[in-house]
């Protein structure tokens, strides 16, 4: 019969190193980074992780690059991948080899070193130094262009209403990345200057995309009835699922462009599986996969943040900004934390971990009780989303 995992697992302990064009760092410096303030976090040493999974995109080849880095010895190390979601596939199958109850203590890490490739964007090709493939009837800032302004368009946004309201998504997130020591991209801007900001592919200009970073994050999950043995305020995961879809704009006719199924269908599991009714009331903050500010505008619906097409109005009205009634991206997102594609997704929890520990910093949000993440691998019509929520109270 089928189980839900909420309550079986906890995290005990979480690291991250600053996300960035980090040259002076390798993929393994990072793991053991990122690594290293998990272990500290948590009170444990390498020696007492009894299996491992590493999510990456692009960077290193089998669980090598996890066990080499850290000087695991002979215990099963897993490389996983799932495009965006590389990170939280990691977590996600560390969590249910735990629930399982085949181990007792595991450790998931999300990393990725791509700046060192010499391309401009995410490369084509894995595991080569240069892109082997081209698309030149399609980017992905095209594709999720399409969305925007067909979301325009659908809902009947002049095109400066349309701009304005995506400029508002990357000012919120700058501002809140700018308090982020960690983050990427630490600069404030304001929304005239994202309005004026070169064109990338219509609507979006430059602050409506998110860069590609270098970075690791890494998490140590056990079992739930175990995780106060070693610390005093873990935090336990709810929920863990993916969705994952082909060609909705290819299979479907109807298909309008305006929303991503796969981000719908993960977040309503998500709910039935964490026991969420209301998300709007029920959810205390979201870390969301802002690749491109309609991105975030979009999910808000598909996530049932905010009703269909009228997401303006709560993004006007200051909803989602760190003081608002549902803080989203309070580490400043992909847009400013930025995006090494296999950290990303850990990197997203970590934030809530913080969060609900009351660990955050200048960043704290008040009296957290359930975080989401929403990561988005692919790019519409396909995608692969994971959601999961995790929250600081067992029930």
């Amino acid at each position: 019969m089928r189980e839900s995992i909420k309550d079986k697992v906890a995290i005990i302990g979480m690291g991250c190193t600053r996300f960035g064009e980090r040259w002076d760092a390798s993929a393994g410096d990072m793991i053991v980074e990122a690594a290293s303030e998990a272990f500290e976090d948590a009170g444990v040493e390498p020696k007492d992780i009894q299996a491992a999974w590493g999510g990456t995109l692009w960077t290193g080849l089998t669980g090598m690059t996890v066990g080499h880095a850290l000087k695991l010895q002979f215990i099963p190390i897993t490389r996983v991948e799932n495009a965006c979601c590389s990170g939280t596939e990691a977590l996600r199958n560390a969590a249910y080899a735990v629930a399982s109850g085949v181990y007792d203590l595991v450790l998931a890490v999300g990393y990725e070193k791509i700046k060192d490739l010499g391309s401009p964007g995410v490369p084509m090709a894995q595991g080569s130094g240069t892109p082997t493939q081209v698309f030149p009837q399609a980017s992905a800032p095209g594709l999720f262009a399409m969305l925007a302004t067909r979301y325009f368009a659908r809902y009947g946004l002049s095109r400066e209403e349309g701009k304005s309201m995506l400029a508002k998504i990357s000012v919120k997130s700058h501002d809140n990345g700018f308090s982020n020591p960690k983050a990427h991209l630490r600069r404030k801007v304001t929304v005239e200057q994202v309005l004026a900001a070169p064109i990338i592919a219509w609507p979006l200009g430059l602050f409506d995309c998110c860069g590609t970073s270098d970075g690791a994050a890494a998490a140590i999950l056990t079992r739930a009835d175990m995780a106060r043995s070693f610390k005093d305020d873990p935090v336990y995961v709810k929920a863990l699922q993916v969705a994952v879809g082909f060609g909705a704009g290819d299979m479907r006719t109807d298909y309008d462009y305006t929303h991503v199924e796969e981000a719908y269908r993960a977040g309503q599991a998500a709910y039935a599986e964490a026991g969420v009714t209301n998300p709007r009331q029920q959810i205390s903050m979201a870390e969301v996969h802002d690749c491109f500010s309609i991105t975030e505008a979009i999910v808000m619906e598909d996530l049932a943040f905010s009703p269909r097409g009228r997401v303006k109005e709560d993004i006007d009205a200051g909803a989602f900004l760190i003081t608002g009634d549902l803080p989203v991206q309070p580490d400043g997102g992909l847009k400013c934390f930025g995006h090494p594609v296999g950290a990303t997704g850990v990197r997203m929890i970590y934030e809530c971990y913080l969060q609900l520990r009351g660990k955050a910093g200048e960043r704290q949000i008040k009296n957290p009780k359930l975080g989401l993440t929403h990561n988005q691998g692919g790019q519409p019509p396909s995608a692969a989303v994971a959601v999961s929520i995790v929250g600081r109270d067992t029930g």
